[in-house]
């Protein structure tokens, strides 16, 4: 007779994993792309071309959402003075899980001259979730980087939170090899009551971190300027040649509205489109 499988075996053989590889290169027309490679449930669309000579990059995954034991890989790289925005086709969901971590490990790799813009939209966690997220970002000395990840604790507007999960996030940048950034925020059980301390969110269940690279004074000002059209909380510093923006805001919705006016105010320039959708 066949063996029949465990639980845990029939729950690991419908784990979902995803990697996808994208290399950037500058060309006369406009930047480009040089190498795609698509596994698994990750997939990368060009819908737009190179608008103003960048080129325009949205991430999908296929297999809809995420959960514990999934793991996605991205690699992307920008050539010497290639010039490159990426963001997703909608917000990425991460359901429950029965104990494994869901695993995202994202690579990003600016060649001297370079820029890259990295700006998904939200991550959506739901409740018993647990995601492990980590970002490794090299830049050359003279490479550009804005980078804004959006982290949304349950759907308010469905009647969900998120009372219990684990949430790790682990960013390191290293510019010309030299580590200038580095943090990990970590939720561990009872992350509603965590969020509702006011040292931590003040209640808010929507979060959101923006770096910039070079950042300066002046970026931080136009945000500063912007603040009373804000709803949400949001402070501003820069130092050592790199400027953070950090954003708490009671839903997805109003965390949106407000991450929108502070890309727009410290990069000077137009979203992706989908940001709008």
């Amino acid at each position: 007779m066949a063996r029949v499988p465990t639980e845990s075996e029939i729950f690991a053989g419908n784990r979902t994993t995803g990697r996808l590889l994208l290399t950037a290169t500058a060309a006369p027309e406009g930047s480009r792309r040089q190498r795609v490679q698509e596994a698994g449930a990750l997939r990368v669309r060009f819908p737009n071309g190179s608008v103003r000579g960048t080129l325009e990059a949205v991430i999908l995954n296929t297999a809809g959402g995420m959960t514990g034991g999934d793991r996605f890989d991205i690699d992307i790289s920008v050539g010497v003075g290639g010039r490159l925005t990426v963001t997703s086709a909608a917000a990425e969901k991460v359901y429950r899980s029965l104990g494994p971590d869901t695993r995202v490990d994202v690579k990003l790799d600016v060649g001297s001259g370079g820029a890259l813009a990295w700006l998904p939209q939200q991550t959506i966690l739901f409740d018993r979730s647990r995601l492990r997220r980590r970002l490794e970002i090299a830049l050359a000395p003279d490479a550009h980087l804005l980078l804004a990840e959006a982290i949304v604790f349950g759907r308010s507007a469905m009647g969900e939170t998120l009372a219990s999960g684990h949430f790790f996030d682990c960013w390191r940048v290293r510019v010309g090899g030299a580590l200038v950034f580095a943090e990990t925020l970590r939720f561990d059980g009872a992350i509603a009551q965590s969020l509702s301390q006011r040292a931590v969110a003040a209640e808010g269940a929507a979060i959101a971190s923006v770096l910039k690279i070079p950042g300066d004074d002046a970026g931080v000002a136009a945000v500063r300027a912007i603040e009373k059209d804000l709803v949400g909380e949001v402070g501003a510093s820069a130092w050592n040649g790199l400027a953070v923006v950090r954003l708490v805001a009671p839903d997805g919705a109003t965390l949106n509205r407000d991450l929108v006016g502070v890309l727009t105010a410290l990069s000077g320039m137009p979203l992706p489109r989908l940001w709008f959708n």
